[in-house]
């Protein structure tokens, strides 16, 4: 695990000093002001010196035990409905009065307008994007609109409809922001709230016919180990639900790790509207068995007719249409790339490549690419082609989420189906996966407050995962540990995060299925001395000698120099040869995509501690299922591997005429 530079701790506190003389305003105007900052009254005493305009709410809370709650130590946010609130919401409910609201109601009601984390939430952290979720396991996102007829003042949103009318008040033990109406509750399961949208009623009669709508009410994991333990085994958890863990950072000093409490089953899917289907002549579930046998009978001629009216089949058409549209975890919008944060700055080059990330569907045997073409960081499935010259335009993943504690789905603006287009062309390309989007339960499940594994901006600790329980992984050896550290902005890391595998560890994990076709298998990870000695197996298969993850790019034998600068022909052939050299031995440069901090001359290319190792060269069945082994061969406990991503790049890409590119 890399430590953070300075110059990063410079920035925060400059940040942190400028923020100092911002002084709250409170006027009479109707723009949402931050008004009140105290480092005495808790979050529980702030609510109820404002009585007058939160009385309802203070006892809603006080009929449950979470006012008691916020009168200790902690970090919460709060979303706090104000009277206006209330009475809209009984309104619309039938309750004559706050005491008519059932006590079950009552409790989700107030989880769903909480958020205990590892940090309260502030707009001046977060102006936009995903929270993670709240304390009824639903994720709270901001938005931000702006108020036209009042010089454009911006407003804030929670979950799209609750206006924030006052936020930013700060209180000892978090913060509070007042919302003029009710965060969107549900306890429904994800097929049910799918089944309850008049717009998709056409992918809702095929997502039941199927059977996956069963699937879809899948929640916890009722196997999973309750916590404590043996305090002493790294495969369990303290009494206080943590231990540390050795040399996850380069000085070999220990960290916190989180066991997550609970295992999940999340997803989610994109789904349709009726009215995409009709204008493809789709008016019926007659007309989309029909419109999927045609698909799919040409995507795999050998089924063809054999499944037809068994549609709980896997590899009945109408089986594998709609499992396409399904992704066995949760994805909230800004976070299905990587962390939102990161979007906002500069530390993807874009000018190079869309930001990207590529999933395994519940369609057995296919993946989905999603990118980010352009400054709305809207978000693409299945598109090919540089920011506006989409060579293949994809589908348009619609902004606003309907959730469900397993999971969510969006509307998307054409069909979603895995064709000979996105086979042969869209998926065509060189393949990154993040290696923290290599199993479900890297985004299912997460830390102490239940907040995801992935996209937490949380470098001071580790989400750890329990042996046998990390879905397409297995995981063995003498105290062996696996865990996730949060996003880092000065980590020297590809998305600025990494998984750290430790111990005299021996795993596997499945490799994400990929047209058929000759690939060669990378890994991009960090150096360091404390890294270890790693050999690699294809289907346990040697994949050549053990790699040594403690030579940094200057050895001899991996052959990294730095580049030549400059943009004329001469410097790109001396690149072109560096390059041409490495790959001789086994080893690429990282990409230039990716700016450490956000610093333009620190790409992950410009390090000879950022490497990619190309394991073997391979042909891949799309029919097959394969595995990557990685063993430690040292002895040391103390030593890990900083598996960062991995790589699947097909023989057209990285033996073609014009050579590969460095993004």
């Amino acid at each position: 695990m890399e430590i953070m530079k300075t110059k990063f701790q410079y920035i925060l506190c400059a940040i942190a000093v400028a923020m100092a003389f911002v002084a709250c305003v409170d006027n009479d105007d109707d723009i949402p002001q931050s008004r009140y900052e105290s480092n005495k009254l808790t979050a529980a005493q702030f609510l109820e010196e404002n009585d007058a305009r939160l009385g309802n709410f203070v006892s809603l809370l006080k009929r449950t035990s979470f006012f008691q709650l916020l009168t200790t130590y902690g970090n919460y946010t709060v979303f706090a409905p104000n009277n206006e609130a209330f009475d809209k919401f009984m309104k619309e409910r039938g309750y004559a009065n706050i005491d008519e609201i059932p006590t079950a109601v009552a409790d989700t009601l107030v989880r769903n307008h909480m958020i205990k984390g590892s940090k309260a939430y502030f707009t001046t952290d977060i102006s936009e994007g995903n929270l993670g979720m709240n304390m009824a396991k639903l994720y709270i996102n901001l938005s931000v609109k702006t108020d036209t007829a009042n010089n454009n003042a911006i407003i804030h949103y929670a979950n799209e409809t609750a206006r924030m009318v006052e936020f930013d008040d700060s209180v000892s033990n978090g913060v509070v922001h007042i919302v003029s109406s009710m965060i969107p509750m549900t306890s429904d399961w994800l097929a049910d709230i799918i089944a309850k949208d008049s717009t998709i009623t056409i992918f809702r009669d095929a997502l039941f016919l199927t059977g996956m709508a069963d699937t879809l009410r899948l929640y916890l994991d009722e196997t999973y180990p309750k916590w404590g333990g043996d305090k002493t085994s790294v495969d369990s958890i303290s009494e206080q639900g943590k231990i540390m863990v050795p040399c996850l950072s380069g000085s070999l000093t220990e960290v916190p790790a989180h066991w997550p409490e609970y295992r999940y089953f999340k997803y989610t899917a994109f789904v349709e509207p009726n009215s995409v289907y009709e204008a493809h002549g789709i008016h019926n579930l007659e007309d989309l068995k029909a419109y999927a046998k045609t698909l799919y009978d040409g995507m795999y001629p050998e089924d063809a007719g054999k499944y037809d009216n068994d549609f709980k089949n896997r590899k009945n058409p109408l089986n594998r249409f709609v499992s396409y549209h399904l992704i066995d975890r949760v994805l909230p919008y800004d976070d299905i790339i990587m962390n939102s944060e990161f979007l906002k700055g500069s530390w993807w080059d874009r000018d190079l490549a869309d930001p990207e990330e590529f999933y395994e569907t519940m369609c057995p045997g296919t993946i989905m690419r999603f990118c980010i073409p352009n400054s709305k960081n809207e978000i693409y499935i299945n598109r090919k082609g540089l920011k506006n010259n989409a060579r293949v335009p994809g589908i348009l993943v619609e902004r606003g989420t309907n959730q469900a504690p397993n999971g969510m789905y969006y509307y998307v603006n054409d069909i979603v189906e895995y064709s000979p287009t996105v086979r042969d062309d869209v998926l065509n390309c060189r393949m990154r996966f993040d290696a923290t989007v290599l199993s479900p339960d890297f985004q299912n499940c997460g830390d102490y407050n239940n907040q995801p594994a992935r996209g937490r901006l949380d470098v001071s600790e580790i989400v750890a995962f329990r042996l046998g329980y990390v879905k397409n992984w297995s995981i063995m050896g003498d105290d062996a540990f696996i865990g996730l550290h949060g996003d880092g902005a000065w980590w020297s890391s590809y998305k600025g995060n990494a998984m750290n595998i430790n111990g005299i560890f021996d795993v596997t994990f499945k490799l994400p299925p990929v047209p058929s076709g000759t690939y060669e298998i990378r890994t991009g990870y960090t150096v360091g001395n404390e890294r270890g000695v790693v050999q690699f197996y294809l289907n346990n298969v040697p994949c050549d000698i053990p790699a040594d993850l403690r030579d940094y790019g200057g050895a001899p034998y991996i052959g990294w120099t730095p580049d030549v600068e400059g943009n004329d022909e001469d410097a790109k052939n001396a690149n072109k040869a560096i390059d041409k050299a490495m790959r001789n031995h086994g080893y690429m440069k990282g990409m230039d995509t990716w700016r450490q901090g956000g610093d333009a001359s620190s790409t992950l290319r410009s390090h000879p501690h950022n490497l990619r190792k190309i394991l073997t060269t391979t042909y891949l069945d799309q029919n097959q299922t394969y595995y990557i082994r990685a063993r430690q061969v040292l002895s040391d406990r103390k030593c890990y591997w900083n598996f960062d991503y991995l790589e699947l790049c097909p023989k057209s890409v990285y033996d073609s005429p014009q050579g590969e590119d460095q993004h």
